[in-house]
């Protein structure tokens, strides 16, 4: 089944984010992940304001799973710490 990991980014500090940009890029080419939204314009249907949208799609929840964990996306992950307040998940799909 497959899966998408979703992510609702606050940038708090943009000159650091950008490091966190540059290397999750790498970490995405180094899994194969091709992102189908990634920081475009949102349009609010309801509830709060969202951030930053990124939609990432795999193969299944182990997949998302595996590259979330994986040695490049924690290097990413790190070079965020403090630039961004993420809500991410992974969810199911089809």
């Amino acid at each position: 089944m497959a899966a998408y990991i979703l992510a609702d980014v606050d940038v708090t500090d943009p000159e650091q984010y950008a490091e966190y940009r540059k290397l999750s890029t790498a970490a995405f080419l180094a899994h194969g992940v091709k992102p189908l939204a990634r920081g475009g314009a949102t349009t609010r249907l309801e509830g709060r304001e969202p951030g930053r949208i990124v939609v990432l799609p795999f193969d299944s929840v182990a997949a998302a799973r595996a590259f979330y964990d994986s040695p490049e996306y924690r290097k990413a992950r790190s070079a965020r710490e403090g630039a961004a307040v993420m809500n991410m998940l992974i969810v199911e799909g089809d």
